[in-house]
């Protein structure tokens, strides 16, 4: 692996992108224009194949809606195996990104923590 290649951190990054483009209902083509690359690159950015310039990431983060921060994982040189499973999970799946869709539309915290809690007791069922 060479200094400028593509790391774990950046599947990551990727993989928040395209949560969040599904989320808002954005294809990755609608996403493309708004930061003035090609639907390809985009493609590439959310599978981790390229990493993202600050420049861009910064534009992604004002295209999106978020801070450039909540692409990051939370934990230090942490972008571990299991968190990158289920981002893709959730943006490769139609259940997935129907969760995540409905998810970003709930507004109420503890409605979203009681379903938080109603998909952890069913996964581990």
């Amino acid at each position: 692996m060479t200094a400028r290649s593509a790391k774990a951190v950046d599947a990551v990054v990727g993989a928040r992108i395209a949560v969040r483009r599904r989320a808002l209902g954005l294809s990755q083509t609608a996403l493309a224009g708004l930061v003035g690359v090609s639907c390809q690159q985009i493609q590439k950015y959310e599978n981790g194949q390229n990493r993202i310039s600050v420049s861009r990431l910064h534009a992604l983060s004002l295209a999106l809606g978020l801070p450039v921060e909540a692409f990051f994982p939370d934990r230090p040189g942490g972008a571990d195996a299991a968190e990158l499973t289920t981002l893709r999970a959730l943006t490769t799946t139609p259940e997935g990104q129907a969760l995540a869709d409905g998810f970003a539309r709930i507004h109420d915290p503890a409605v979203r923590r009681a379903l938080t809690r109603l998909v952890e007791v069913l996964a581990a069922a």
